[in-house]
């Protein structure tokens, strides 16, 4: 239950109407000054230049980004930049801790200065070199490869860096030299414009790459705070949960990660479910030429036309358009290889924890990881099943008010969105923090829930379980925290993650199943009875609240019986 506290007359410290920070962690001050200070701590980490979390991109021939200092200063003690990296993303999560908690309260911000922010935030962050991870430095790989006449999908970096010199190749980082693209087609294409917008220098071809990521992910965030059209406090939340988020700028932008592609396509086809199947198709299936694991939202959309099946059959008609172009017609291989990211276990996610444990007993590899992919399948299916009966039906913006959500293709691809996307990111044998950003998207435009702090307390540990996060020699000390951060705290907590949501469903099915819980985290509330001996006119006043608590409005159904 939240209140809004009345703003006392002549106050000078009274944010919007109605709202007055009543505690640090409920100031929307103090937020707002976090998230921005994560991504200063970030410009500074950037701008000293190459260092254990900054990429080298070799010598610069240009003025464009990213900028750092020049070249000979002294490299920064990895100490000291890794120290700093971790308080960006602590700093950053907690900070948009606060801010959601000030909307709780009735913070109430203007969703165009929020958005603002987020997309000043992102953009300053391609003005230094990406962090921790060497992905974009492959990207810029792949796409050389195209230009040379060679096929990503064939054709690995190193089997030519090894042969012949090459002024972008022979730059790149482990560990994936030998590993062939597992990309989708138009990921590629951009892999591939990068490269020739940038020549040889990979310094150019690195910016090209970034822009790449930071102005699809602006454009997804502004198909979602266009989808939560009006309702100006869901549009503050939308652009605070997208654009916004913190952990998601490190975690997309600064890193430079390509999810943002296959999103940005992705918000187009469900801004087209209530007016266009078939362009919602086209949409879903544009995303998943970029990246195929967006197919999840294609599942959800389907889903939401599962009872109107010519509906179902325009959206699958469309879908079918751009994917068959790309993976039959284009690049026949690539389907193939992005398949092949299924039999990977990353570092940092429970799984590994169950995978090490496999290890403890003999057999092939092959059939171990077989097991574990039956396992987290299982765990996956049960997920959805649990979030489905806890997770709040929330009508999408644009609904009239009689309308049941329930029938609503917007509102059940949205909800359903969520979902799946949580269900594979806590269950995936192979999840990572920029992964979250198909989560994250959707889950904006809902009202707020226990998912919004899950995805925080999960996104936290796994970014940090990549700080420095790339193949590189460093000191043992660093080393041996580092590798504690990525193979035991992290792993943990995803766990926990897991479990929470499990004990969540059960404890709202069950109100008082599970005592001991309760004692931690506050008994359900059940309905008020009046006292044995309360007066027939208080009985007849506690039955009229209840019927108020319990009368569905014309804007939601009734809940499904529990």
């Amino acid at each position: 239950m939240t209140r809004a506290i009345k703003k006392p007359a002549g106050s000078k410290t009274a944010g919007p109407a109605g709202y007055v920070p009543d505690a640090w962690h409920r100031d929307h001050r103090i937020a707002l000054a976090m998230i921005i200070g994560a991504t200063v701590l970030t410009l500074i980490t950037g701008f000293l230049g190459p260092s254990a979390v900054t990429l080298t991109l070799g010598a610069r021939s240009s003025l464009l980004p990213p900028w750092y200092l020049p070249d000979g200063s002294p490299k920064p003690n990895e100490w000291v930049v890794s120290t700093m990296i971790w308080a960006v993303i602590i700093v950053g999560g907690v900070g948009l801790t606060i801010a959601l908690r000030a909307l709780s309260r009735g913070w109430r911000p203007d969703h165009r200065k929020i958005f603002g922010l987020g997309t000043g935030l992102s953009l300053a962050t391609i003005l230094v070199p990406p962090m921790t991870s060497a992905d974009i430095l492959m990207y810029a790989a792949y796409g050389r490869l195209q230009v040379t006449g060679h096929n990503p999908y064939d054709t690995t970096p190193a089997e030519v860096f090894r042969t012949v010199y090459d002024p972008v190749l022979h730059q790149i980082e482990p560990p994936w030299w030998d590993v062939v693209s597992v990309y989708g087609p138009i990921t590629s294409w951009t892999q591939w414009a990068a490269n020739i917008m940038g020549g040889e220098n990979l310094h150019d071809i690195v910016f090209w790459l970034q822009v790449f990521v930071v102005v699809p992910f602006l454009l997804a965030g502004a198909g979602m705070v266009v989808l939560a059209h009006g309702d100006k406090t869901r549009q503050a939340r939308t652009a605070l949960l997208t654009v916004a988020n913190p952990l998601l700028i490190w975690a997309v932008v600064s890193s430079g990660h390509n999810e943002a592609m296959s999103v940005m396509f992705a918000v187009g086809g469900l801004l087209l479910m209530r007016k266009s199947p078939f362009g919602a198709g086209i949409g879903i299936g544009l995303a998943g030429c970029a990246k195929l694991s967006i197919g999840l939202w294609g599942v959800a959309m389907l889903w939401a036309y599962r009872k109107e099946p010519k509906k179902a059959l325009l959206l699958c008609l469309g879908a079918s358009i751009p994917m068959a172009l790309s993976y039959v017609v284009w690049q026949p291989t690539a389907l193939i290889r992005v398949l092949n990211n299924t039999t990977y276990v990353s570092v940092g996610s429970w799984p590994d924890l169950l995978f090490r444990l496999f290890g403890l007993f003999q057999g092939p590899p092959a059939i171990k990881k077989v097991a574990l992919n039956l396992v987290c399948y299982a765990l996956m299916v049960l997920v959805v099943w649990l979030l489905s009966r806890v997770l709040p039906w929330t009508a999408a913006p644009g609904l009239s008010r009689d309308a049941n959500p329930r029938t609503d293709p917007l509102t059940v691809a949205l909800r359903t969105s969520v979902l799946l996307a949580v269900a594979w990111l806590v269950t995936s044998t192979y999840t990572l923090s920029w992964y979250d950003l198909i989560a994250w998207m959707p889950l904006a435009v809902l009202a707020p829930s226990k998912l919004d702090l899950l995805m925080i307390l999960r996104g936290v540990p796994l970014s940090l379980a990549f700080v420095p996060g790339r193949d590189l020699p460093m000191g043992p000390e660093l080393d041996f925290v580092a590798t504690r951060v990525r193979e035991n705290v992290s792993p943990v907590i995803q766990l926990l993650i897991l479990i929470a949501i499990i004990l969540w469903a059960v404890r709202r099915a069950r109100p008082g199943s599970l005592p001991w819980l309760d004692r931690f985290v506050g008994a359900p509330r059940s309905r008020a009875r009046p006292a044995a001996g309360a007066s027939p006119a208080s009985r007849t006043a506690g039955a009229a609240v209840r019927s108020a608590r319990t009368t569905p409005t014309p804007e939601r159904p009734p809940p499904p019986a529990r």
